[in-house]
């Protein structure tokens, strides 16, 4: 309900955006179904293979799905569909985010993509998985290291010699 005593804000194209920000979800949708059928389409594909499924449909489905899902969020965006705001149990949404924790995990992924060729995933996964813990409040200096190291053996073991996806072992190749 508007006063008329009430004076309305002009709109403004950052206004706009900001109140239709969803569409950026569209045009991410719209972007991934045309990568998708774009790829999908200029497959080369086997000229023995026999009957109407191969191995472009599965792809073709899932991108016209993807346009098709873009094209009707962004008619709801613009008829004023708006998604509910974020209703977590435990979280604070007038609290700024934590830079300081994002920083730090964006360092341990990052530390552990370079570390991964030189060192192996065994000692690279353990610093990766003590790393998350340290960055998301644990600070258990004896316990955190033994633990991320079990960790990043077992990983490294089901992997390797359960799943039969090779990880580099680093150092540790020829005892592990």
């Amino acid at each position: 309900m508007s006063d008329e005593n009430t004076p309305s804000r002009p709109v403004t194209a950052r206004s706009w955006l900001r109140e239709h920000s969803e569409l950026g979800v569209c045009v991410m949708l719209l972007v991934l179904g045309v990568l998708v059928l774009t790829d999908a389409l200029t497959m080369s594909v086997d000229i023995t293979q026999r009957g109407p499924v191969g191995p472009r449909t599965v792809p073709v489905v899932v991108g016209i799905g993807l346009l098709a899902v873009a094209v009707l969020l962004a008619v709801d965006v613009l008829r004023g569909g708006r998604g509910e705001a974020e209703g977590g149990e435990d979280v604070d949404l007038d609290e700024p985010a934590d830079w300081r924790t994002v920083a730090l995990l964006t360092g341990v992924f990052l530390a552990f993509a370079v570390l991964i060729g030189p060192l192996g995933f065994p000692i690279s996964g353990a610093l990766l998985f003590w790393g998350s813990a340290y960055a998301l409040g644990s600070r258990h200096h004896d316990r955190d290291p033994l633990i991320a190291a079990g960790l990043s053996l077992m990983t490294y073991f089901v992997f390797d010699n359960l799943l039969g996806v090779p990880l580099p072992g680093g150092p540790l190749m020829g005892v592990l």
